[in-house]
């Protein structure tokens, strides 16, 4: 089982687009595949349709995998399930500064489903908490959406700091552009600034376009409603893209 996040310190930066395009692609590809939406605002569980469960059940996320067993939805495609997010997921630092061993406890409990699923996908809040380190020790690998302005370089590097000061491994974090505007020059040289810093960016960049931003009025990932569009090709690029680093994991 496979254990990929789609994670950023900033918001808004694309990361629930991806997470749920990738999901739709790696079920749609064969593979059994389970979305946990880490996020409270529950957005990649509205685009799949997925109501959350109506009590909070928060304070038992992190005891034992039984209890996300006890969660798991089917969405509306085969092969790929959810687990939507609930609002009490907002508490999610402070209840892991109560636990012990709170660094290890999403992958423990993550490795309960290796038995049901070949992939999971963790949509993840912007934080940088314990749950985020939590994420970190978890993954595989960590999909890391950067939109190409000053700001977000700024938060990449951030990031990167972050892991080389708490020693996480730099090779799990697979940063790619994301809303892309190639008209524009500060997008273009902030692209070619940071590729030129660190080979680790994606060859695949996720445009800004009005079709992935309909994804919400849809419901649904942007590859079933404009197949042929600009945002459905490139994340079909990315999806091709992550496959060899996927295999390096298969069991």
């Amino acid at each position: 089982m496979k254990v990929l996040a789609c994670y950023s310190m900033k918001g808004g930066v694309g990361k629930t687009a991806t997470a749920v395009n990738v999901a739709w692609m790696a079920a749609n590809a064969g593979m059994k595949t389970l979305l946990i939406d880490l996020d409270p605002q529950g957005a990649s569980s509205y685009y799949f349709k997925v109501k959350p469960a109506k009590k909070d059940w928060s304070e038992r996320f992190f005891k034992a995998y039984e209890h996300l067993l006890e969660h798991i939805k089917h969405s509306e495609f085969d092969g790929l399930d959810v687990i939507p997010a609930h609002l009490g997921f907002r508490q999610f630092d402070v209840l892991l500064d109560a636990l012990g061993k709170r660094k290890s406890r999403l992958d423990n409990i993550l490795k309960g489903l290796k038995d049901e699923y070949e992939l999971v996908i963790l949509d993840c809040p912007p934080t940088i908490g314990n749950l985020a380190e939590s994420i970190f020790n978890a993954s595989d690998y960590i999909l890391a959406p950067v939109i190409p302005t000053t700001l977000s370089e700024r938060t990449f590097d951030q990031l990167n700091a972050f892991f080389e000061e708490h020693d996480y491994p730099k090779q799990k974090l697979v940063p790619f552009f994301s809303m892309v505007q190639a008209q524009k020059a500060l997008h273009r040289h902030t692209m070619e600034t940071l590729r030129a810093r660190s080979d680790r960016f994606l060859y695949s960049a996720i445009p800004f376009t009005s079709d992935i931003e309909k994804m919400g009025e849809h419901q649904t990932p942007v590859m079933l409603f404009a197949p042929n569009g600009k945002g459905a090709k490139a994340f079909a690029t990315l999806w091709v893209e992550l496959q060899p680093l996927l295999r390096e994991f298969e069991d």
